[in-house]
């Protein structure tokens, strides 16, 4: 137990990043419970009895299809959420895109592969710019740094 209580939920999240140094944003729908309107990433939910890696290939299949051939390159959890009072514990995991078709489901309405240049000209969804930093896929001064907790930076 971190932070003296357990999580209410557990997370888990894919930041794809292509050959080209960019990751894979989805818009998620605006009736979204958490970033409605907002860029994230493939991310979902730790079911009961399921492994945090189980969970991210399984969000990863429902949100952008199966078939994608993509390399797990970093992993960091438990760590516990900034902006949400620290009530959700997340498990990051860092993949390297190689191939596939991206087809969105419902729960999302736009992709981009987004570089670490033009990533401050989207809405993205509390916490994804410190995933970002806690994955060091980017240095900090291309993120908005009011979103980043101060030891990260």
């Amino acid at each position: 137990m971190k932070n003296g209580y357990p999580p209410t939920k557990r997370f888990a999240l894919n930041l794809m990043l292509n050959a080209h140094d960019e990751l894979l944003m989805l818009l998620r729908s605006k009736t979204a419970s958490l970033g409605g309107g907002q860029w994230g990433v493939p991310a979902g939910k730790i079911e009961n009895g399921e492994t945090p890696r189980e969970a991210a290939l399984r969000e990863m299949c429902e949100e952008i299809g199966p078939g994608h051939l993509v390399k797990e390159i970093d992993y960091i959890g438990p760590v516990r959420d900034t902006y949400y009072g620290g009530q959700f514990e997340i498990h990051l995991f860092k993949h390297l895109w190689s191939a596939g078709n991206i087809i969105l489901n419902k729960e999302h309405f736009a992709y981009a592969w987004v570089s670490k240049e033009s990533i401050c000209n989207y809405d993205v969804m509390k916490g994804i710019e410190e995933d970002i930093a806690i994955l060091d896929i980017w240095p900090t001064e291309y993120l908005n740094q009011a979103l980043i907790p101060k030891h990260l930076l």
